[in-house]
């Protein structure tokens, strides 16, 4: 599979539904993919991955193990816990905690812990050296904040994973990430002259309003708790409300059922939005009509029907679960 997504994508984030879904052993799964396939890949990080001991919680992790050519980044302070023999490249002027980032050449198969900048621009620049360097495709562990890392600029795809950390109840997982993914694929605010608008002063961080050709700028820079404010200051006019952060249920609070439906609300991508499923379901019946200005491709969906709790799901029935619910999608069982 890595070798088909590599044919349309370059770079491809691997983001965690919830701590402990899977998601570095997601990362292992698509390097020994890489390995079968004879690929040249990239490594990088969003934060620091490969410990073998969970900084946070503890609990064991498991480690990341790179083939000979593979392009990794490593901060200074980690070259040497390397087991595997790293060719430096160059030591680059992205900046972490652990010291400068060195991006390096696997001269000699072994474990190596992972980690990148995290500033969009230097995470962007890093991906275009490795893809320069020979990498067919950089894979990106999104070791911080989560779901956040899917944002668009961060890579041009990602594979999500979920699994039997998110709830005990098998049809919750399913229901929650097919929630994840319908949102990561909302549409498109299409080209016009509301979207250059919008596009053009969206780095203000204020709500804007598009009405009657022209936008206009609220002194508001948070959609949270905005709802009875907005309802005060839409007019008739109003086409589309712009909002700069997250997209709750406390920004449309208080609007009109019948104003909302008459309106489009837009986001700079699906990351911005917390609402649970349940409810999102039930104001898109009311009428909420909301587009991005860039969603999210998902290239597949990986599952772990394993718990850190202690329990666990039938692995084919979350498989099917999940594949039913997201039928265009694929599904891998990366524990299986």
């Amino acid at each position: 599979m890595l070798y088909e997504l590599s044919q349309s994508y370059k770079r491809i984030a691997i983001v965690g539904m919830a701590k402990n879904a899977g998601k570095t052993t997601t990362l292992n799964y698509f390097l020994e993919e890489a390995m079968d396939e004879e690929m040249v890949v990239g490594v990088t990080s969003t934060g620091r991955d490969g410990e073998r001991t969970d900084l946070v919680t503890g609990t064991d992790k498991p480690s990341i193990w790179l083939e000979e050519d593979t392009l990794v980044s490593v901060p200074v302070q980690l070259y040497d816990l390397a087991d595997a023999g790293l060719e430096i490249l160059r030591k680059t002027e992205y900046g972490t905690s652990l010291g400068p980032i060195l991006l390096c050449r696997v001269a000699n198969s072994g474990f190596v812990q992972v980690a990148g900048p995290v500033i969009n621009s230097q995470h962007e620049s890093l991906c275009r050296e490795m893809i320069g360097a020979g990498a067919e495709v950089v894979l990106i562990d999104g070791a911080i904040d989560r779901k956040s890392i899917a944002a668009p600029e961060t890579s041009d795809a990602i594979i999500l994973s979920t699994g039997a950390v998110i709830s005990r109840q098998m049809n919750t997982v399913i229901e929650e990430t097919a929630h994840t993914v319908g949102l990561y694929r909302l549409p498109r605010l299409e080209e016009g002259p509301v979207r250059e608008g919008l596009e053009k002063f969206r780095d203000d961080d204020k709500i804007l309003l598009a009405e009657g050709g022209e936008i206009r700028h609220l002194d508001l820079r948070t959609g949270l708790g905005a709802g009875k404010i907005l309802a005060a200051t839409i007019g008739k006019d109003v086409s589309h409300v712009f909002l700069p952060g997250a997209f709750t249920p406390g920004s449309i609070d208080g609007i009109d059922p019948r104003t909302m439906r008459e309106l489009t609300f837009v986001l700079k991508d699906p990351t911005k939005i917390f609402f649970p499923p349940s409810l999102w379901r039930k104001m898109c019946k009311w009428g909420l009509n909301v587009k991005v200005l860039e969603n999210i491709n998902v290239a597949a969906v990986t599952v772990n029907p394993t718990s850190p709790q202690g329990y666990r799901f039938d692995q084919q029935q979350l498989v099917e679960g999940v594949q039913r619910a997201l039928p265009d999608i694929p599904v891998i069982d990366v524990m299986a």
